[in-house]
């Protein structure tokens, strides 16, 4: 388990919060997107890989931040 400054704590929580944020954008974007129905489906595939791409960041920073704890 590696220790974190509290600079390192800082940006990670930063780059989180940024990533979650995204994540819910693409999210709606994604669901507007299908609502029209005249959609590119090749960009909806783009947007999904995207979103996809940053839960797996998402999951890693969480692991980071928040390890798990053996009681």
């Amino acid at each position: 388990m590696m220790t974190l400054t509290p600079e390192q704590r800082a940006a990670l929580g930063l780059e989180l919060a940024t990533k979650k944020q995204e994540h819910g954008d693409l999210d709606a974007a994604i669901t507007a997107m299908q609502m029209t129905g005249t959609a590119d489906q090749m960009a909806i595939q783009r947007l999904k890989k995207k979103k996809l791409q940053l839960k797996d960041r998402i999951i890693q920073l969480e692991q980071i931040l928040i390890p798990d704890i053996i009681a």
